[in-house]
């Protein structure tokens, strides 16, 4: 019987002495999936992408590939392959004696294994490659003829390590898109970690957001930024406001957190006597007539300290009255804000629902 699972992770822990560097960790990954794990450095991703590999053994738990425990099977008899962010591409080689390696060693003929390494190739946009050196390509080349190298073999499972760190940031924009799109074409599942958020974002079908050894909270992207469960992930996954404050009355689902300068804003969540609210720069509506925000609880004036400019994703650092740090909005397109400078006073506002208030 076919498993409905590809990887399964139960009550994983792996401890160094007396650090829990993963710390009884449980998920499933479906076939065909993409799953990442995004957290900071530190947080245990690679230890745990090790052991899925076989590099790394668990102190206790198991972990199972399409049903089977993979305790005790070494990694190279795992039905796993794992891309790191220093490719590992053997230089003496052509691309094609790359991609065609692994083949060779697991005993497939050589014209099979150059038949099937020069078809991979051009299935990664790569035709014609195969007798290039590794050393003439560009580092987008290269990722592709290391996933090549990588798939060509088959494997359940596909671990990439920060396979894009070592790019340039147009280029990284480039391979998040086309690591998408092969992983849809191949339809073979990967698990991914990176610390990188739009990355993980960008690719995944679901992320798992890690913080000190454990998954604080497993979603899709949609999810994880929409209706963040800890401030940890409120924080980590993409840009946001972030304020500290006491809280105040609660009533029907909004409560009210009173900031150290006296003022209030209004939020949806729990809090505590310590509360963490976040509002996203996105939320946040801004007007030169503090009456065209009237309909929203949240209202605040300010004035503008900086302007980030960055095309479409430009951002606005507003100085705001009753606010310790400037509040980070979305600079408008279009409209009479689009070309507010700095210094210009500007009203600022969002909804309850906009900003997510957790116990501290």
């Amino acid at each position: 019987m076919a498993s409905s699972t590809d990887l399964d992770i139960v009550n994983v822990t792996k401890r160094f002495g007396s650090h829990a560097a993963v710390d009884d960790v449980s998920f499933s990954v479906a076939p065909g999936e993409f799953f990442s794990i995004l957290g900071p450095s530190g947080c245990g991703k690679t230890t745990l992408m090790r052991m899925i590999a076989g590099f790394e053994h668990p102190t206790s738990g198991d972990i199972r590939i399409r049903g089977q425990s993979m305790i005790g099977v070494p990694a190279n008899k795992r039905p796993v392959n794992m891309v790191f962010q220093s490719l590992a591409l053997f230089p003496m080689m052509s691309v094609g004696e790359n991609v065609a390696y692994g083949l060779t060693c697991r005993g497939v003929s050589r014209a099979e294994a150059d038949e099937r390494a020069s078809r991979m190739l051009e299935r990664v946009g790569l035709k014609g490659f195969g007798s290039r050196r590794v050393t003439a390509l560009s580092g987008g080349q290269r990722q592709r003829v290391a996933i090549a190298r990588c798939l060509v073999l088959e494997p359940t499972l596909v671990l990439l390590d920060e396979p894009l760190g070592a790019l340039d940031l147009k280029l990284r924009e480039h391979m998040k898109i086309e690591l998408k799109q092969l992983q849809g074409t191949f339809n073979t599942t990967f698990a991914y970690i990176t610390h990188d958020q739009s990355e993980a974002l960008v690719m995944s079908d679901r992320i798992a957001v890690m913080n000190q050894g454990r998954f604080e909270q497993v979603g899709s992207p949609r999810e994880l930024y929409h209706n963040p469960a800890t401030p940890f992930v409120a924080s980590f996954v993409g840009e946001t406001n972030r304020l500290q404050g006491e809280a105040a009355a609660a009533s029907n689902g909004t409560i009210a957190v009173r900031l150290p300068s006296g003022a209030v804003v209004q939020g949806q969540g729990k809090g505590a006597a310590k509360a963490l609210a976040f509002v996203r720069p996105e939320a946040v509506a801004l007007a030169q007539d503090p009456a065209s925000l009237s309909n929203l609880p949240n209202r605040f004036e300010g004035r503008v300290s900086a302007v980030l400019f960055d095309g479409a994703a430009s951002s606005l650092l507003i100085d705001t009255t009753g606010f310790e740090q400037p509040v980070r909005a979305v600079l408008p397109q279009a409209g009479p804000l689009a070309g507010i400078q700095v210094g210009a006073p500007v009203h600022v506002g969002w909804t309850a629902d906009a900003m997510k208030v957790f116990a501290a």
